[in-house]
């Protein structure tokens, strides 16, 4: 037996139960076809399970057993270890398919492990690069600062985020993205938690940290609304998949347990 991830673009083939609950196809053979044995990608097995993953070309419509979700919405209808292995084997084929030919000579890349590729002609290696980012929540006594950035989805507040650059610390990257985006100086940084984000292909490193001085002043290329809320007057804020609302949810437990 074996575990199927099945992607369409960036949707996932579920498999319905009769309880009205959600799975990942577990069988020898595949639930749908595929086109070529080359797309299969073997990836790192779960609790002991070997696990398969490739694309569809087109996506699975109108089955009694199977649907087509999102990866971010599968996180509310699989459990916390399929949602994981799932963004794992997103991020996998994604990597192939954007690492068909070499950087250097333009050859073709072939898989040489089941996380590496050689090229063909000139023998470069390579493996899947992760875009880390840094995200963090400050709190000014009993209230927070929250940011609406230009490209979130949905009408709702998140933290300050950002992508780390070459050459930086975590740390750096925290106060050079707050003092960038809002004007603000911090203090008392110190790291909460990771997470992988395989949006397509990220890793968010979460931090709390302290307000230390600065008026608030947005930049707009990046932001369109921020302020300073209490934690009893929160705007809407991320969803519970997010490092985000991790954040968000373990700073409010103080308050809470008063």
């Amino acid at each position: 037996m074996r575990y199927w991830f099945v992607f369409y673009k960036s949707d996932l083939l579920l498999e319905k139960r009769e309880d009205g609950t959600y799975t990942i196809p577990l069988q020898n053979e595949p639930p749908v076809a595929y086109s070529d044995e080359r797309d299969v990608h073997n990836i790192a097995p779960l609790n002991g399970v070997e696990v398969k993953a490739f694309y569809l070309k087109e996506p699975v419509v109108d089955n009694e057993r199977y649907e087509m979700c999102g990866l971010r919405p599968s996180f509310h209808k699989l459990s916390l270890e399929l949602y994981l292995k799932a963004g794992k084997c997103e991020e996998i084929l994604y990597w192939d398919s954007q690492t068909r030919y070499c950087g250097v000579c333009g050859g073709k890349m072939n898989m040489h492990t089941d996380i590496s590729k050689k090229c063909e002609c000139c023998g470069k290696e390579i493996w899947p690069q992760l875009s880390t980012a840094v995200i963090v929540l400050i709190q000014k006594g009993d209230e927070v600062l929250l940011v609406r950035a230009n490209n979130f989805r949905g009408n709702y507040y998140g933290l300050v985020a950002g992508f780390v650059e070459t050459g930086e610390t975590l740390e750096q990257a925290v106060r050079r993205e707050v003092m960038e985006e809002t004007g603000l100086s911090i203090k008392n940084l110190r790291y909460f938690a990771s997470q992988p984000w395989p949006y397509p292909c990220g890793l968010m490193c979460g931090f709390y940290a302290e307000y230390e001085s600065g008026d608030i002043k947005l930049q707009l290329s990046e932001l369109n609304a921020g302020g300073w809320f209490r934690y009893d007057k929160l705007p809407a804020i991320p969803d519970k998949l997010s490092i985000a609302r991790k954040l968000i949810d373990h700073w409010l437990d103080k308050f809470h347990t008063k």
